[in-house]
């Protein structure tokens, strides 16, 4: 709906407004509907335009994290890492679906690379500046959320940088700012532009962008008070499950971005401890603080969260994990002649596999045989590892036991998340909340199959909560809207052609017609906008076309403008949907 908003009107593109006639925005800053929005210009607004800056970013992502592994390691390292990110089944979503985290985990993966050249370089303070930048606008994408890979990215320059120690800390403090910079200039833009000429911030309680970063999408996603949003944890995790730190490796959290996380954590602690004594700036200890850094915080904060959470959310997990299994797994197979490091890495090889059984074992029908797979070639490739050094043989004998180990490693470690990846690309994904993996056409309050989220006219779409047919208009695609009700809309010359409870109510409408539709209550539905005061004013104005009912009520917060409506007006059927006329006499 923003997406197409954005392609019909620059101010609602600038801001994320949710219909071309700015009456509330997302309850997102709008950096990656910006890129959205420009496709759409370019090509149409379709679902192939909405998302093909998505599956871009995934590419570039891929190519940006290769390029950094590279730089302190080795092509080997930095293919698999590449490889861990790109089947990795969450990022298989999310690098086609419409929602921030392609950008997010884009401009973070840059940063990082920033950052890597910062601590090789002798001027150091313009990579610095330019991830700073780069995390600012990470911030204009998803917020806050962009602020958890900042600690490993400054304790890496601080701990490995050339710089003196002085200068580094000038450096860091150079970079806060850019991060400011990066993040504050569009802020700076929506908090001084008039009110009463930009479309409310959704989310908001007091139209503030500010308050929507600090509140409902900030702290109260730690906390659990998101006044707001469709509901927090409270202090016991609520909806969003219970929170801990066995949250990533249990419900439905685990089939995300885990399959490699236990070998991403052993990885960790390997490349810690064979660094341990070098010297300050040495570069595997810096990767180490860096990826390390990213995955700990990130992750610790995705268990220990008492507000909203979705699985999904775990794509930021995907780039640390690729390069520590990159970086730790082409480490210790170089060392792999020597007792300990041979004996770690088969280890770990045996304990992927084990915990890829028991992921896979969460959905039996799913290939079934494919968990024997990878368990027998952990199991080999294990058996190889720690006995191959001492098998006896010719030199082309040996290559061959090494080259048949990496591949048993390959088929240990790769081809589960691969399958699960590939299940989730043969399946179309609708709703706000969705899942990756074989299970993800019926997963909780998430996609079935369908249309792509927000689907032009054709798609498929389903309600809240999965697939299938709307009861109601609402949920995803535009199968619910008649076109008798789409020949009213597009009939209307009033500032929005209808008004509806809810973004999912709006959506429909508004992508079916074209039309600007005003969304009552906002994304969530909970947003006090438009008051009835409000709304009873435009409706005096001849702002509003039609009302149409049966769409929801944000959890009663707006029944008010309804029971309005109702009282007020006359229903008419259009199409099978019940319509109120309010441009008509009351």
């Amino acid at each position: 709906m923003a997406v197409q908003a954005g392609a019909q009107d620059w101010k609602a593109w600038f801001f994320g407004s949710l219909d071309a006639a700015n009456g509330i925005t997302v309850d997102k800053t709008p950096a990656s509907l910006w890129l959205m929005g420009l496709s759409a210009r370019v090509f149409g607004f379709s679902a192939f335009s909405m998302l093909l800056p998505q599956a871009l970013l995934g590419v570039a992502s891929v190519a940006v994290l290769y390029t950094a592994v590279r730089r302190w390691f080795s092509p080997s390292a930095a293919l698999i890492a590449g490889a861990v990110l790109a089947t990795t089944p969450v990022a298989a979503l999310m690098f086609r679906f419409n929602n921030p985290d392609a950008l997010l985990v884009f401009l973070m993966v840059v940063a990082a690379w920033a950052v890597t050249r910062a601590i090789d370089a002798d001027k150091a303070l313009r990579w610095l500046v330019l991830a700073g930048l780069l995390i600012g606008f990470a911030f204009l994408t998803k917020m806050l959320q962009a602020f958890l890979v900042l600690p490993a990215l400054a304790l890496a320059y601080g701990v490995a940088g050339s710089a003196p120690l002085r200068r580094r800390l000038l450096h860091l403090l150079a970079a806060a700012g850019s991060v400011v910079v990066g993040a504050g200039w569009w802020v700076l833009v929506a908090e001084l532009w008039p009110a009463s000429s930009r479309p409310y911030v959704g989310g908001s309680t007091n139209n503030s962008i500010l308050e929507l970063a600090l509140g409902y999408n900030g702290l109260g996603r730690l906390n659990g008070n998101e006044t707001g949003s469709v509901g927090g944890g409270g202090q016991g995790g609520g909806m969003w499950g219970t929170p801990g730190l066995g949250r990533l490796f249990s419900s439905e959290m685990q089939t995300q971005a885990s399959w490699l996380l236990p070998a991403a954590l052993v990885a960790l602690v390997a490349l810690l401890a064979l660094s341990w004594r070098l010297a300050r700036t040495d570069r595997t200890r810096a990767f180490a603080i860096l990826w390390g850094g990213w995955l700990l915080v990130t992750g610790l904060t995705f268990s220990l969260m008492q507000g909203i959470i979705h699985s999904y959310y775990t794509v930021a997990l995907a780039p640390a994990i690729a390069a520590l299994v990159g970086a730790g797994t082409v480490t210790l197979w170089r060392r792999r002649t020597g007792l300990v490091p041979r004996a770690l890495l088969a280890g770990t090889v045996v304990l992927t596999g084990l915990w890829q059984w028991r992921l896979l074992a969460d959905t039996p029908t799913f290939v079934p045989w494919l968990r024997w797979v990878v368990v027998l070639a952990a199991l080999g490739a294990g058996v190889l590892l720690l006995a191959g050094p001492e098998l006896p043989g010719t030199g082309e004998r040996t290559r061959g036991i090494a080259a048949g180990t990496a591949v048993l490693v390959t088929v240990a470690a790769l081809v589960a998340p691969s399958a699960s990846a590939a299940a989730t690309i043969a399946s179309a994904h609708t709703g706000s909340i969705v899942s990756a993996g074989p299970s993800s056409g019926g997963g909780p309050g998430g996609g079935g199959p369908g249309g792509a989220p927000g689907a032009p006219p054709g798609g498929t779409g389903g309600g809240p909560g999965g697939g299938g047919g709307t009861s109601f208009l609402g949920g995803g695609g535009t199968s619910g809207v008649s076109d008798e009700l789409v020949s009213l809309l597009q009939a209307s010359d009033a500032r929005w052609a209808a008004a509806a409870q809810t973004a999912n109510g709006a959506a429909p409408l508004q992508i079916a017609s074209g039309e600007p539709v005003l969304a009552i209550g906002g994304f969530n539905g909970t947003d006090r906008f438009p008051t009835l005061a409000q709304f009873q004013e435009r409706v005096a104005d001849g702002e509003i076309g039609y009302y149409v009912a049966g769409t929801g009520h944000g959890g009663g917060r707006n029944s008010d403008i309804e029971t309005w409506v109702t009282e007020n007006f006359t229903p008419q059927t259009v199409g099978g949907t019940t319509v109120y006329d309010l441009a008509g006499q009351h």
